[in-house]
């Protein structure tokens, strides 16, 4: 007997978001958009994702509200893509995801840390400021190497910007 694709005989909240997020490689382009990741080469040279599937994603998560896909300034023929107030509502489950694949999925650890610029305090797997004792949403956070940033080091544009710190959700500078 085949696996069925999807989730439509389950009645739950979570089968409805794995109907959207759970396919290969969207939760990992939801992840980019949050570093400021806009363009589609970006997205393709950062993921290593075939084209057709990275189109086919990108395109899922416009329709389900999750990205923006805008005229770019610069080259008003091409497009970038930018996260609606409901794909920034991801953020405490990418949060969850990445503590827990840092402590448990990881041999040395999280590739990336987020820091609360208010206060300069790591958050937690919560995405609590414990400093502050306040969750931080992701417009109030830095993201920076963290001990497994290298291993498997890359060398594409967007990799070697992430080995700057850098605000979440600012346009991620890849030149």
């Amino acid at each position: 007997m085949a696996l069925g694709k999807d989730y439509v005989a389950q009645d739950c909240a979570l089968a409805r978001a794995l109907e959207l997020l759970g396919e290969r490689w969207t939760l990992l382009i939801v992840r980019d958009a949050f570093y400021g990741v806009r363009r589609y080469g970006d997205f393709l040279a950062h993921l290593d994702v075939p084209r057709a599937v990275l189109a086919a994603r990108l395109q899922a998560l416009v329709d389900a509200g999750v990205l923006d896909r805008r005229p770019y300034q610069e080259s008003p023929r091409r497009h970038e893509y930018v996260l609606t107030d409901r794909g920034r509502d991801l953020w405490p489950a990418l949060n969850a995801l990445g503590h827990w694949g840092g402590e448990h999925a990881s041999p040395v650890g999280p590739a990336r840390l987020y820091t609360h610029l208010p206060c300069g305090t790591r958050v937690d797997r919560t995405g609590t400021c414990p400093a502050c004792g306040r969750f931080a949403p992701p417009e109030e956070l830095e993201v920076r190497p963290g001990p497994g940033a290298d291993r498997p080091h890359r060398d594409d544009p967007v990799s070697r910007a992430l080995l700057r710190p850098h605000r979440l959700l600012e346009p991620l500078l890849t030149e």
